[in-house]
């Protein structure tokens, strides 16, 4: 990449890894215990300054992930952005996030966050029914839910909620209902997923011994589809393919993976990217904090290959409406790459799982559901 070619800002993202208690779905790195907060903090603080030179753009969007950020107090928010700040050039109006949960959010915890820096609140609620949400092993009721969304867009214009469907005895009539009191809640950007089976989740233990069924996923297939239709009915526009936003409110931060832009990553197990490498931290919180007190940052690297840069415009062009840009792989990747995706999206052009127009190739209503499959067929190997 050129110095002409290098984009002019950068995503910020920060995992704490940190959550009361384990969802049974999930997968990412956290810890149920808080005893190490307070060093983690510092770890996190120190890599932040021993990175600052990584990057010479400014920062564009600050993203607080996890594990659950809302268990941060104020003080230890202020003190992250902060340091960020102090070391980085952030643009006048970044968009900054912070993932945060329905029972954490008081009253009290939405001001004061409303008069932090944090612009952007992205809350998991996953379900408005008590029923899903003792299932899943969430700490939040759906009292909590409602309570929490009518106080924050109070304060908040920009939110976003994840909802989570193919989840067992969640009913269309179920799933129409989450979506309505999002719609009347005048929630202006959805996340929203199926619900997956990740080995070594609790989920995976329960199906495999029997103790849960096995997931539908023709209810799964079912309610994206209903998630389509509702969120079109709506306004919203399906920008990627588990993201519907109105105009103005796509996540500029995560629209910044899906583009292909440069993110730094901090925090255990968080990942950065350059535009020809890719790193990642150490999955433990122990070793982290450990290895950040010596001034060594605890990250394995890759140089991505030609290969690895193609694959991956290709997946993350099928999940979004700015689709593969014929043109584009043309200039990255030379003109056999080009014949080759000409010729191997000729069938899925065919199934009308694929269309192409004005250069563009997009996914289709009918592909949506099937990009991993379709996206396989396009990759080099």
């Amino acid at each position: 990449m050129t110095n002409d070619q290098r984009p002019k800002t950068i995503g910020l993202y920060i995992h704490i890894p940190f959550c009361k208690q384990a969802c049974y779905y999930c997968d990412f790195h956290f810890s149920t215990s808080l005893k190490k907060k307070d060093d983690l903090l510092l770890a996190l603080i120190k890599e932040l300054k021993l990175r600052k030179n990584e990057i010479k753009q400014p920062i564009e969007t600050i993203y607080f992930g996890g594990g659950t950020p809302s268990l941060l107090s104020i003080k230890e928010l202020n003190l992250l952005l902060k340091t960020i700040y102090d070391n980085y050039t952030v643009i006048d109006k970044p968009e900054i996030t912070l993932e945060a949960n329905p029972d954490d959010l008081t009253k009290e915890k939405i001001i004061q966050l409303s008069k932090t820096k944090i612009n952007r609140l992205s809350i998991g609620v996953q379900s408005f029914f008590d029923d899903d949400l003792q299932f899943m092993n969430r700490a939040h009721n759906a009292k909590e839910a409602l309570k929490s969304l009518k106080i924050a867009t109070k304060y908040f214009n920009n939110i976003t909620i994840d909802l989570i469907y193919g989840i067992p005895n969640l009913s269309n009539k179920k799933w129409r209902k989450n979506l309505k009191i999002a719609f009347d809640l005048g929630i202006n950007h959805i996340s929203s997923y199926a619900l997956t089976v990740e080995e070594k989740t609790a989920l995976y233990q329960f199906i495999k011994t029997g103790k849960v069924k096995p997931l539908d996923e023709e209810l799964a297939l079912k309610q994206y589809h209903l998630l389509l239709e509702e969120t079109k009915n709506q306004g919203f526009i399906n920008y990627e393919t588990s993201n519907f936003g109105k105009e103005g409110f796509f996540s500029k931060h995560n629209s910044s993976y899906w583009l292909g832009k440069p993110y730094l990553g901090m925090g255990p197990s968080a990942h950065s990217f350059n535009g020809k490498t890719r790193s990642w931290n150490i999955k433990n919180n122990i070793q982290y904090i450990n290895a950040l007190a010596k001034d060594v940052l605890p990250q394995e690297m890759e140089t991505l290959t030609k290969k690895d840069l193609y694959n991956e415009t290709i997946m993350i062009g099928l999940r979004t409406i700015w689709g593969i840009s014929i043109d584009d792989i043309e200039k990255q990747f030379g003109k056999s790459k080009t014949t080759y995706l000409l010729k191997n999206i000729q069938k899925h052009l065919d199934n009308k799982t694929l269309k192409l127009e004005n250069n563009i190739i997009t996914t289709t209503t009918k592909g949506k559901f099937l990009i991993d499959g379709i996206a396989s067929d396009l990759f080099l190997v």
